[in-house]
């Protein structure tokens, strides 16, 4: 009787496990912008190829709009493993002691898409994401946002329209020099509360890619969007690194080719939802748009490109040139 009952109990602890060992792996990605932009699309769509892919091995549950986590949590929460993937904006990267990350942020260090494939795509933008893995980081991928504009309740046609303006900005050394440059006043905020302080007055303006000004409806409450294109805003896509290192490696290879795919998709989606979203916010009535002539951009770009100088000591001289060298941009024939 004794030797059935341990026989019976062994069997149940077998199908326990068993059916502890088909039961999927979850991965909690969390983002904090909203589900209908380019990053948010993107992540939807890497987890239906990550499920696909798996054959249901991987769960991909996508938390957007800062459900989870805000801006400032979301690292540390990834660090811990309470999430296993995020896609932080690239400027989120200095606190962590990672300052390469903030090349990104440099005003008109690009000047459109092909030149800023290069570098991520390239040998460039990979050495960058391998400084994370000694903080127990995974770089996976880059994914494009689109590149910024300024709005403010005031008409921006050069940059001493912008002096003495609060300008919301995401926390970098980098972004505060900018602004500083052209005479505002940086405000770090987080992205979940910049609608209420554009409504409320407590900062007159912002600088963001089109589809996060109109998701957001921050045209409800700015007047006026000058189409500058200074900066580019670009997320990487990472991963906790003691729980990527440890999944099964059939698991590993389907979720890098899920990203691999999201990639393209994330990239291919960024520059149309921006134009979208720019014609949006033109039919809304609510602000107006204004395309700057060649020479008022040129004023900018004279206005902005000394800060790539005064961060030479942070983000590393070396790795500034790397990218004029890979684009071809010469800051001396401007």
């Amino acid at each position: 009787m004794k030797l059935r009952t341990i026989l019976f109990s062994l069997a149940a602890v077998g199908f326990c496990t068993g059916a502890a060992a088909q039961a999927p792996i979850v991965i909690k990605f969390s983002h904090v912008v909203a589900a209908d932009t380019p990053k948010g699309k993107a992540s939807e769509f890497f987890k239906k190829r990550a499920e696909e892919l798996s054959k249901g091995k991987v769960k991909v549950e996508v938390y957007a709009n800062s459900a989870l986590y805000k801006d400032k949590e979301e690292l540390e929460a990834l660090q811990l493993g309470a999430v296993q993937m995020l896609a932080p904006s690239l400027a989120k990267f200095g606190p962590l002691g990672v300052k390469e990350f903030e090349v990104f942020d440099l005003p008109y260090i690009f000047d459109d898409y092909a030149d800023l494939h290069r570098v991520t795509q390239g040998p460039v933008g990979a050495g960058i994401l391998k400084r994370l893995e000694p903080k127990g980081i995974v770089g996976l991928a880059y994914w494009d946002n689109g590149f910024k504009s300024f709005s403010a309740n005031t008409p921006i046609r050069s940059p001493a329209d912008l002096k003495g303006k609060k300008l919301r900005i995401q926390s970098s050394k980098v972004l505060e020099e900018e602004v500083r440059t052209i005479g505002g006043l940086p405000q770090v905020m987080a992205f979940s509360e910049v609608y209420q302080a554009l409504q409320t007055g407590v900062v007159d303006g912002t600088e963001n890619p089109h589809s996060n000004m109109y998701t957001q409806k921050m045209h409800e409450v700015q007047k006026h969007l000058t189409v500058t294109d200074h900066g580019y805003l670009g997320y990487a896509v990472i991963a906790n690194k003691k729980f990527w290192d440890g999944l099964p490696a059939d698991v590993r290879g389907n979720l890098e080719t899920a990203m691999k795919e999201a990639t393209t998709y994330a990239n291919k989606i960024a520059q149309e939802e921006n134009d979208k979203s720019l014609e949006a916010i033109k039919k809304s009535g609510k602000t107006q748009v204004y395309v700057p002539t060649k020479d008022e951009k040129l004023a900018f770009k004279k206005a902005l490109v000394p800060v790539h100088q005064k961060m030479e000591g942070r983000i590393g001289k070396g790795l500034i040139e790397s990218i004029y060298k890979e684009t071809g941009f010469d800051p001396a024939k401007l």
